[in-house]
């Protein structure tokens, strides 16, 4: 028999009798219901039939197989979603580092940073001397004119004792003090008149020639020019409140068509100055580059700076890379030093050296060393050893040397190299699978970089790659005292740009952007070699501008 049949029959045997009896007498339904229950339908029903049971075995089968295959389905649904969990934790990690990026971190603008998020300490290092003037700075005072244009005598006129008169007495002592003030700005007409006369012996008649700057019935001149021009292209204000500036200071009441006709005016006599400035920089043994946005006619277009200490042009082009530069011709034909940002472009010109500005590597050092613990182990160190070296760079220009010791240079580039060479060891292995496999779901390693920070291993993998390759290009300012620490000459020089471009937006068409460029650069050469703005653009104005000196 079987041992199932034997289970259930056992389990009706030790129902009592007397329950039995209670069923029995509920009826032949009740008895029906307690066999079914024990020994199930087929104790009271003939079996089913070999057909029956293998369409029912077949529906099971089915049944089954689908069931598989929805487990399949889910089974792949929840690994891709697995992965795009990873993928997507990654994607919030790097934009909340992108988030920590601010103008003391990266190179981004300070004007981009938010004003209500209080940035960590800057890069500069306190000097440890106290506020204010240092011992043995001389000072400066303003001291009184020898000749000054009006005096007035203040005499007392009784005795504050005795109240008695002191118009006769003696004179035992005088004080004296000068108050400088401006006096009301008036205007001077000149007029020009040309005869006409007629020759006695011929009857013919001669008329005289105005000067060359003297073409309209009115016009203003140059010293009128200069002021509008030094208002507008120099202290960059819109051409409105130029008008303005000009109405209030002087009485002259300027139209928007006659302050742009002498923008053109001015700058078509600086072209020859602009080539100038150009040719000189060519033979600069230093020079500084860099390039920024400008708005030209709701785009975004490029200004170029090449500059020096002494020097500044300004080039723009819709362009940002070599094919800009080439058109602006410095970089092409320059032999010396270049120090940029190590933007791929410049490296296109082999015939000439180069230099990385450091500041901009100690910004991606001290990002990576503020988002991942692991990266602070080499990042902190290295940004150290940068600032250690321009300090002893510093003392040694100090004390009259013009290099370092070669002892000195290879210790510092046995140190550069083994931090480097530690953070090529902590990323190494960044973004791939420890089988060898390229995957996102990889679990990472303990105590890797993946674990420590996965947004910024590739990032720092990228810059440690870059300083070594570029190692002579990052200390040349150690093995040449010429060439500066970072590239503050060009930065600064670009900023005034950006100036304009927040006061007025936009330049609205390209050959304003370039007439701004012209004047400007000429201004902040000017302004470089001691020269006074208003002499310059008078001088710009009457078509003598000053001479460029190297």
């Amino acid at each position: 028999m079987c041992p199932l049949v034997v289970t259930k029959m056992k389990k009706l045997a030790l129902t009592s009798a007397h329950e039995i009896y209670q069923h029995y007498l509920r009826g032949p339904r009740a008895v029906i219901n307690l066999f079914e229950r024990t020994f199930g339908d087929w104790a009271v029903r003939e079996p089913p039939t070999p057909h029956m049971l293998q369409f029912t075995i077949d529906e099971q089968s089915e049944e089954l197989s689908r069931l598989h295959e929805r487990i399949t389905h889910l089974d792949a649904e929840n690994r891709h979603l697995r992965q795009r969990n990873i993928q997507l934790e990654r994607r919030v990690t790097e934009l909340e580092a992108q988030l920590t990026k601010d103008s003391h971190n990266s190179s981004r603008p300070p004007s981009t940073d938010h004003p209500g998020v209080k940035r960590t300490q800057s890069l500069r290092r306190p000097s440890g001397r106290r506020p204010g003037g240092q011992v043995g700075h001389t000072g400066h005072t303003r001291a009184q004119v020898p000749q000054p244009t009006r005096t007035i005598v203040h005499p007392p006129p009784e005795c504050w004792c005795c109240q008695a008169s002191l118009a006769k007495s003696r004179i035992i002592r005088r004080e004296r003090r000068q108050v400088i003030d401006l006096v009301p700005a008036r205007l001077r007409v000149t007029a020009h008149v040309a005869e006409t006369r007629r020759c006695q012996n011929c009857s013919a008649t001669t008329s005289g020639i105005f000067p060359d700057k003297v073409r309209a019935p009115v016009q203003y001149g140059a010293s009128v020019q200069a002021r509008a021009l030094y208002l507008s292209q120099y202290q960059l204000l819109p051409y409105a409140r130029t008008q303005e500036a000009m109405a209030d200071l002087f009485g002259v009441r300027l139209s928007v068509g006659t302050l742009a006709r002498q923008i053109e005016e001015c700058a078509r006599e600086l072209i020859t100055t602009e080539l100038q400035i150009k040719e000189k920089l060519r033979r600069a043994p230093v020079l500084h580059a860099d390039e920024t946005g400008l708005r030209v006619q709701r785009q975004c277009h490029y200004i170029h700076v090449a500059s020096t200490a002494r020097l500044t042009h300004y080039g723009y082009d819709q362009r940002r890379g070599s094919g800009a530069m080439n058109e602006i011709g410095i970089l092409p034909k320059y032999r010396g030093t270049c120090v940029h940002d190590g933007w791929s472009s410049y490296d296109k010109y082999e015939q000439c050296r180069h230099g990385l500005c450091v500041v901009h590597l100690l910004r991606e050092l001290k990002f990576l060393a503020e988002v991942s613990e692991a990266q602070k182990r080499w990042a902190d160190p290295l940004s150290a050893l940068l600032l250690e070296i321009k300090a002893e760079v510093e003392r040694a220009r100090e004390a009259g040397r013009h290099r370092l010791e070669a002892a000195e240079q290879t210790d510092f580039i046995t140190r550069y190299e083994a931090l480097l060479a530690e953070g090529l060891r902590l990323n190494a292995a960044a973004g791939e699978r420890r089988d060898g496999r390229d995957g996102h779901d990889a679990a990472p390693a303990e105590g890797s970089v993946e674990e420590a920070g996965q947004v910024c291993a590739k990032q720092a993998r990228n810059l440690v790659h870059r300083m070594q390759r570029r190692r002579t290009e990052v200390l040349r300012f150690m093995t040449d005292f010429n060439v500066a620490f970072d590239n503050n000459q060009a930065e600064r020089d670009l900023r005034m740009v950006k100036l304009q471009q927040k006061i007025a937006g936009c330049f609205r068409t390209a050959d304003g952007a370039r007439l701004f460029c012209r004047i400007r650069g000429y201004l902040s050469t000017m302004r470089k070699q001691g020269r006074g703005m208003l002499i310059a653009i008078e001088g710009a104005c009457r078509g003598k501008p000053v001479k460029v000196t190297r």
